[in-house]
């Protein structure tokens, strides 16, 4: 998810200047020792954690009561209303950070789209989320490539221009030719005099009527802004219906506000279509856009919109494009978006936040977001959004103002804002108090108390700092400021263990940024050179020291104290660090190895499957395009595309690509991926001998050991699915042979099929042991202990992974089988409070079910369906539970 905000300033923030040279002289070992004394000012000025931002996002107090009314709204409403609810959908899965969640509720948005100017909006929107994904849209072909691509306006705005009775009887009924000459300056164009009355009523009032000008043979237009060549086009227009076809775009414009004056409504409709279709640039959106806001064009201002927005962020650079939404008061804005002004202006506001969140432009967008907001829903959003942005631009009193309002309309995590303003001006206490009375029994959240640790020192803070991170585990600045102040006691291991805690499951750039000071200080530069390779793989482009500093300048000073590694030396660190499943080690020797003239594919290859490993989608993607950009073969290149098309749920076009890719050449990598794909395909047993002889071929070619012992981990998996324990066995032996760790849970497997469970525990000890990430193992190993050591692992999987789900759900059916219900219920919520997860709350409706609480189950069948509406279980409870509803 983007950083929208920097930290606001906090009262820690003023220190020295920091010089990052200071601590890292370009000669190696010659950086002095720190006495506890001397080392103070200088940790301090390393290890600081800024403030939390207030948030720019819809963060309700009961998340899943908003998502199924939601639901409930969506299951009455008019379709002209249910693309707005998905928007506010969206919103509240940006609130939760989840971005496939949010993508699934701007999809559906742009689906239920019911005007064409809804349908270009989200359509951009979605494009504009799917940045970086230009490669995918060219190896798709067909319709799934243009699937939120631009669309025909002119075809999806009917023409509502129709010809009266009264005048189809006169067309159809004069035969007699009467003409009238129109004089323009020196020259003159003659017409049809009846012809030319049909073009509108003031027309037909003029040449019919009991004007002068209906007896008259020659009618001065020399005043009326039009030239000859227009009005010989226009009488074209008027005997056949329809303009010429070379017509230049300056003579449309003519046209057309000669026809806008006369009300000549089809002639109007014809120039607005013509000069739609002519339409292809930024330039022509922004000159056309002006004549159709002022001209009243529909089908022209939906064409430049579209290309004005599908051109996002760049077009917000020119300030004409950005002048234009700005500018345009509602009647205008109406003909250019329809009813869709909100939907317009919220996606502008966050494109702008984006590139500079304290900006005018930022702030002007989101003042007409608040001006077309219609209900109390998108009222809190625009408010508080607003809100966040004075208050970064430290304009306090405005920003007071909308936090309030944002509260007012029922936005309780504007508070936040409040109290920071009350800080600001030297009122903590009313800080603290502000935020304890949004607290409540009934009403507990993290954040709730990570605002309040703001606002009071020592124990009170620290004890507030547990009740978050106990409430909220995911919220990254409790474990920063414990382990920056166990730093400062000097107490580094305790700060360390802290600060791995969440880096354990969150992969957070300012977790690492804060761990790499604190390797920095200890002098631990192999670790430190470890950590900012990883920041710098993440994000190439990443600041540190509250953004003053690139980070590829500190990893280049770092890297001065650090002995040099061969290529070779590298290729074994990295077998170390995969095979102890230590994936940001990993990370961090592949960055190093990029820097050599080894075949940079393979490796940005290798670097893409660690951050799907890492849930880093969108930089495993980047490193998968890299490596498609690096490939040093046709049938290499063939298999990243391949991999590209998978990894977004492209199947069998990525089956296609590997297939060529074989073609060309028998590689590991090709078979791999099809047999990859195969698997995935839905076929079941229909393709697993396919699946076993391909993972063989596979295993014939030339490829080194981590990709060997994926293979065989992958070949053991489907023998043990299809009943083959011995062969399985076989070849997760074979896979450890070569330091293929994960291969123990396999084995582990096996052993537990074979009924012996003590060697299956036994077998995931090992893994729990070897692996420096081991939540997973801890996990699997629960599977094959008595309860109580069950029990204890899913304890520790808590510890090391908040976000797992199982265990909850476990802990959940083990206190209902007691009839523990209530106990059962508080273990869901516990982690439904941070996380919308369908099993969880699947879990607990079934719960409330059983407990006859009707309306609480239907609630979370409701907020489930929010999450996945397709899911036949889930579909099914509703059903059920929807039928009791009183």
């Amino acid at each position: 998810m983007r950083t929208f905000f920097a930290a606001e300033s906090s009262k820690d923030e003023h220190s020295s200047s920091l010089n990052p040279q200071s601590w890292l002289q370009v000669e190696r070992g010659k950086l002095p020792k720190l006495s506890s004394q001397s080392s103070s000012a200088s940790i301090e000025s390393l290890i600081k954690v800024q403030q939390p931002p207030v948030l720019p996002f819809f963060k309700p107090v009961d998340y899943v009561e908003i998502l199924a009314q939601i639901h409930e709204e969506l299951e009455s409403c008019s379709s002209q209303e249910q693309s707005n609810l998905f928007l506010f959908q969206y919103q509240v899965f940006k609130g939760l950070g989840d971005v496939k969640l949010m993508q699934r509720s701007l999809r559906e948005a742009w689906r239920r789209a019911s005007t064409v100017h809804e349908k270009i909006v989200f359509g951009a929107w979605l494009k504009y989320e799917k940045q970086g994904e230009e490669l995918i849209a060219d190896l798709l072909t067909g319709k799934r490539q243009n699937e939120y691509g631009p669309i025909d306006v002119e075809s999806h705005i009917p023409s509502d221009v129709k010809v009266s009775s009264q005048e189809r009887v006169l067309m159809n009924g004069n035969n007699t030719s009467q003409y009238v000459v129109f004089t323009i300056g020196d020259e003159k164009i003659v017409c049809d005099r009846q012809k030319f009355s049909e073009l509108s009523t003031p027309f037909r009032a003029m040449l019919n009527g009991e004007f002068w000008e209906s007896l008259s043979e020659a009618i001065d237009l020399s005043e009326n802004n039009i030239s000859p060549s227009g009005m010989r086009a226009i009488s074209y227009f008027s005997m056949t219906g329809s303009l010429i076809e070379q017509i230049s775009p300056k003579l449309l414009l003519e046209i057309l506000v000669f026809a806008n004056k006369y009300c000549c409504d089809r002639l109007k409709d014809a120039c607005d279509r013509r000069l739609a279709s002519l339409v292809t640039s930024n330039e022509d959106a922004v000159e056309l856009m002006e004549y159709a806001l002022d001209e009243n064009t529909a089908v022209l201002a939906a064409s430049c919109l579209q290309i004005l927005l599908r051109d996002l962020p760049h077009c917000l650079s020119d300030n004409r494009v950005v002048d234009l939404f700005l500018h345009a008061n509602k009647q205008q804005l109406e003909v250019m978006v329809g009813p869709g002004l909100f939907a317009l202006f919220c996606f502008l506001s966050e494109v702008s936040m984006n590139l500079n969140s304290s900006s005018d432009t930022t702030a002007h967008f989101l003042e007409r977001l608040a001006d077309f907001a219609e209900d109390n829903k998108q009222r809190l959003l625009a408010f508080h959004r607003l809100g966040c942005v004075r208050l970064l631009r430290k304009e306090y009193d405005e920003a007071r103002c909308l936090f309030e309002r944002a509260v007012k309309a029922g936005h309780i995590y504007s508070v936040a804002g409040l109290a920071r303003i009350d800080s600001i001006k030297g009122e903590e206490h009313l800080s603290y108090e502000k935020i304890s009375s949004v607290i409540s029994p009934v009403t507990r959240l993290g954040w709730m108390y990570q605002e309040r640790s703001l606002y009071c020192d020592g124990d009170l803070r620290w004890k507030d700092l547990e009740k978050a991170t106990e409430l909220d585990p995911t919220l990254v600045y409790p474990y920063m400021y414990r382990a920056a102040s166990l730093m400062r006691i000097e107490n580094s291991q305790g700060a360390l263990a802290e600060i791995n805690r969440i880096l354990g499951f969150k992969l957070s750039l300012e977790c690492l940024e804060l761990r790499f000071f604190i390797y920095l200080a200890l002098e631990d530069y192999k670790a430190a050179l470890r950590d900012v390779q990883a920041i710098l793989t993440l994000c190439p482009h990443y600041r540190m020291f509250e953004g003053r500093v690139a980070a590829s300048q500190l990893r280049t000073l770092v890297l001065e104290h650090v002995e040099h590694l061969t290529t070779a030396d590298c290729w074994a660190q990295l077998y170390d660090c995969w095979s102890a499943v230590d994936d940001i080690e990993s990370l961090s020797v592949i960055y190093q190895m990029l820097e050599s003239d080894t075949a940079k594919g393979v490796l940005y290859f290798r670097q893409s499957l660690l951050l799907l490993r890492l849930n880093c989608p969108e930089a495993a993607m980047r490193s998968l395009q890299l490596a498609w950009q690096h490939a040093s073969s046709e049938h290499e290149r063939l298999v990243y595309e391949g991999w590209i098309l998978y990894d977004t749920g492209h199947y069998e076009e990525g089956l296609q690509k590997a297939e060529e890719s074989i073609c060309i050449k028998r590689s590991f990598e090709a078979f791999f991926l099809k047999a990859y794909a195969l698997a995935d395909s839905g076929l079941g047993s229909i393709c697993s001998s396919t699946v076993i002889s391909l993972l063989e071929d596979a295993l014939r070619c030339p490829s080194d050991n981590l990709r060997k012992g994926q293979a065989l981990n992958n070949l053991g998996s489907v023998f043990v699915d299809h009943g083959k324990l011995d062969e399985a066995a076989d070849c997760y032996i074979k896979a450890l042979k070569i330091h293929h760790t994960r291969a123990h849970q396999g084995l582990a497997r096996v052993h537990f099929l074979k009924n012996d469970k003590a060697a299956a525990y036994k077998e995931m000890t090992k893994l729990i042991e070897k692996a420096k990430n081991n939540a997973s193992a801890y996990e699997k190993r629960s599977e094959y202990g008595d309860r109580d050591l069950t029990k204890a692992d899913l304890e520790m999987v808590t510890r090391l992974d908040p976000l797992r789900v199982y265990p909850y759900r476990y802990r959940a059916a083990v206190l209902m089988d007691n009839h523990k219900e209530q106990e059962a219920i508080a273990e869901l919520s516990r982690a439904i409070a941070f996380k919308a997860d369908l099993h969880l709350l699947h879990l607990r409706a079934a719960f409330h079910e059983h407990k006859g609480d009707v309306l609480s189950a239907l609630r979370d069948c409701r907020a489930a369906l929010s999450v996945d509406p397709n899911h036949q279980e889930m579909l099914e409870l509703h059903t059920r539970v929807n039928s009791h509803e009183p």
